[in-house]
């Protein structure tokens, strides 16, 4: 290479300096992230040290911690853009410390570091002599330091001239202390004489352990209905910068988090109730939860019992235990935040939500909806009116009480809305966890401004699944490889925004989200006083423009039950979304088949003419969407389906590969569009 060139490519390399104050945040230590970072050969890890005072700045450069091993390399600079001669105190290159080179044992190296405009990338640019196998050579480098002020993260990248292939040396480092947390695996058994005194323990330890910031996670087993905890623990690793510690037993995480916990309470393993209650002890009191074999557990690490209903509600019906809980705690729990800790019933209990109950500090039941059990229906009317209107109902209904539809129906009664279920995990953890700064939630929309979609004679369908983005197919195979629509829950943007994030960032093209249920929250607007509907609806809105979300769900089993009972919207209802929602495309209705229809202002709203059962076969399925085909005779029509969280992609898939021609899979957008220029259902609302 001609030296004529050398002033030229160095140019290049070395970037103009701008000599300005560096920013006050880059101040104070900071630690590796390695899943974001180049791997540290031997010395394992890396910290720097900035220490900044106009403009004079030393750095060090922390290699490993290993007592024999670990090597610092600190460097005080002018960043004012003059030559900084630094003596060499050491022959090692850390960033690549096999390679066959070292540092002359009497030299220098030439550094000049400088600011940009707004302080928060440094650059260093660094001239360091070596010997290498044949003499000596120079090692020409730019270090650059780049702070992000709202992550509180340092981009530390390493170039050099020499280096001519592969990938930029780069270390991403996060304040020091910060970010870290444990982690437990728990096991696969609920039972009330298996692992469910333990389970319950370490869940009412994880609500008072995140009282003082997400600190304690839970990867919940393979079977549990929310599938994600293991894959946005990554998550949280690779692009929130979390680093976990694993803790094996409960005795350990007790140890870890002692200074969170008061005291500890005692539930009877022979009234299942009473573990219902103590976990609103346990948020009230800042209490463990612990059945009578665990005394001792609690005890060795110094905490004192704050209540023990050993032998207290023997003989007691769930009506009296609730009546006794009301009037002894309900007066301190919130009144905008409440859990039904149902589900399972009998000797198991799977209380997943416990820890966000405990940390909202809300009070815990299983109250009946229905007027088979009069004492426990009037005692949950009275719980719901005395809760602030459009507050939040956590958990799920007893499957040994009730019905969902008895329970939601009750509680869009009052103006409160649900967000299920009882398995909810993480949730004082994820609620404490921001989206990256600056992130955008942004849905895959198909329709293009200004271009029209004119339907042909078809059978078009469009496919939703339902029950809630984190359950279901969203993890399992296929996803990607249909138009598919997914549900939302739209609360987690304030109860889990980091989850969000997650999905969203997850979403392939084919991937559609759509708000839900109802409401902003799983709500029957049918069942909404009147006077509280358009909030209800304003609150919904408001949830969908901050998700870029413009198709709406809608399901209502206030009156009856599913497939018995009346899914249909009233014009009312109708014309309160419609109104409410002006930026929605379309709206969807109903569970299983639903048959609301309407067009305004070229916006339809569709029910599901097809609900995918887990049960029927691939064949049954065609068979049925063929015959309702049948029925429908108009062209274009439009075909609605439902799936079941049951079902992954490929098992729809493999359903509608069986089809003939005539039928099409289209995006949920342009099916909404395309049904709204050209309708070929009849109007219809509910019948009075």
């Amino acid at each position: 290479m001609s030296k004529r060139n050398l002033p030229f490519i160095l140019f290049c390399l070395f970037p103009i300096l701008i000599f300005s104050a560096g920013h006050p945040d880059f101040n104070g230590s900071w630690e590796l992230v390695p899943l974001k970072s180049t791997t540290v050969s031997f010395y394992r890890t890396l910290s720097v040290d900035f220490s900044l005072k106009g403009d004079d700045l030393t750095t060090t450069h922390h290699w490993g911690t290993r007592a024999r091993d670990r090597f610092d390399d600190m460097v005080q600079l002018k960043t004012n853009g003059q030559k900084n001669n630094v003596p060499l105190s050491h022959q090692v290159t850390p960033t690549n410390i096999f390679l066959g080179i070292k540092n002359l044992s009497t030299g220098q190296r030439t550094m000049t570091a400088a600011w940009n405009a707004d302080g928060t990338v440094l650059t260093v640019q660094e001239k360091l002599p070596i010997i290498c196998s044949q003499g000596t050579s120079e090692i020409e480098a730019i270090h650059t330091y780049s702070l992000s002020v709202p992550e509180q993260l340092i981009t530390y990248t390493l170039k050099r001239a020499s280096r001519k292939t592969g990938p930029v040396l780069t270390y991403t480092l996060k304040r020091a202390g910060s970010r870290k947390a444990y982690f437990m695996r728990l096991e696969d058994d609920w039972a009330i004489d298996g692992k469910l005194p333990q389970q319950a323990f370490l869940i009412s330890l994880q609500g008072l352990a995140n009282a003082a910031g997400p600190k304690l996670y839970f990867i919940y087993p393979e079977k549990w209905d929310f599938r994600y905890t293991p894959g946005f623990f990554e998550f949280l690793q690779n692009e929130r910068y979390y680093s976990f510690t694993e803790l094996s037993a409960p005795e350990q995480a007790l140890n870890t988090f002692r200074e969170q916990v008061n005291g500890y309470v005692v539930w009877d393993k022979n009234v299942r109730t009473s573990l219902i209650v103590a976990f609103t002890v346990a948020g009230l009191e800042k209490a463990a939860v612990v059945s009578e074999e665990m005394i001792p557990l609690v005890e060795k690490a110094g905490l004192k019992p704050v209540a023990d209903f050993r032998g207290q509600f023997t003989g007691k019906s769930d009506f009296e235990i609730y009546r006794w809980a009301k009037d002894q705690y309900w007066s301190r729990c919130s009144k905008e935040a409440i859990v039904w800790l149902g589900g399972e019933y009998g000797n198991i209990m799977k209380p997943g939500v416990a820890d966000w109950g405990i940390h909202q500090k809300a009070f815990f039941n299983d109250l009946c909806a229905n007027q088979t059990r009069p004492d426990e229906y009037q005692l949950t009317r009275e719980l719901l009116s005395e809760m602030k209107p459009f507050s939040m109902v956590y958990g799920w209904h007893s499957y040994g009480k009730d019905l969902e539809e008895e329970w939601v129906r009750l509680t869009s009664s009052y103006a409160l809305r649900v967000d299920g279920l009882h398995v909810l995990p993480n949730m004082s953890f994820s609620s404490q966890v921001p989206a990256s700064y600056n992130f955008k939630f942004k849905n895959n929309h198909q329709l293009v401004p200004g271009k029209t979609y004119p339907p042909e004679e078809k059978v078009y369908i469009a496919c939703i699944q339902t029950d809630g983005i984190g359950m279901g197919g969203w993890t399992q195979p296929g996803r990607g490889e249909l138009p598919y629509a997914w549900e939302v829950s739209m609360n987690y943007i304030w109860m889990a925004p980091a989850m969000l994030e997650y999905f969203y960032s997850q979403s392939t093209p084919n991937d559609y989200f759509i708000g839900c249920l109802g409401g902003p929250g799983y709500v029957y607007p049918k069942a909404v006083p009147p006077k509280y509907l358009p909030k209800m609806v304003d609150m919904t809105s408001d949830l969908m423009k901050k998700l870029d979300l413009n198709v709406f769900e809608i399901m209502d089993y206030s009156e009856g039950v599913m497939v018995e009972g009346n899914s249909d919207l009233t014009p009312e209802v109708v014309k309160a979304f419609y109104k409410g929602m002006p930026d929605a495309i379309g709206f969807v209705n109903g569970y299983v088949q639903s048959h609301t229809f309407t067009v305004k202002d070229k916006r339809a709203l569709i029910s599901y003419d097809y609900y995918l059962a887990p049960e029927c076969s691939a064949e049954d399925a065609a068979a049925d969407l063929e015959e309702l085909a049948a029925f429908n005779k108009n062209r274009p029509y439009f075909l609605l389906m439902h799936v079941r969280q049951y079902s992954n992609i490929k098992r729809v898939k493999s359903i509608l590969e069986k089809l003939g021609p005539e039928f099409e899979v289209v995006p949920l957008e342009i099916f909404l569009k395309m049904a709204g220029e050209q309708p070929t259902f009849m109007e219809r609302f509910r019948e009075k």
